[in-house]
């Protein structure tokens, strides 16, 4: 799971363009969206999506059903664990 996690921080750095953000600077417990943590918005989620789709075969269908799964890196990375078709 720490390998995943890793890993996760990484390909949401590429895939956001968060320049000057080091996997080591990110929390994966902190929440993804809002005040605190990465601080995402509506057109991260967008981003996020497709990354799960092309890199795990996790098919969300809207938004709305990803805001669970996206709460934070660690809530992805068991989600990704579970339903993982790649």
């Amino acid at each position: 799971m720490e390998d995943l996690i890793k890993e996760l921080k990484t390909k949401i750095i590429d895939s956001l363009n968060l320049d000057g953000v080091t996997p080591g600077d990110i929390d994966e417990n902190a929440p993804l969206f809002g005040d605190e943590g990465l601080g995402l918005d509506s057109i991260d989620v967008l981003e996020l999506i497709v990354l799960l789709e092309r890199d795990y075969g996790i098919r969300l269908s809207n938004p709305a059903e990803g805001k669970p799964v996206l709460k934070s890196i660690a809530v992805m990375a068991e989600y990704i664990n579970a339903h993982r078709t790649k």
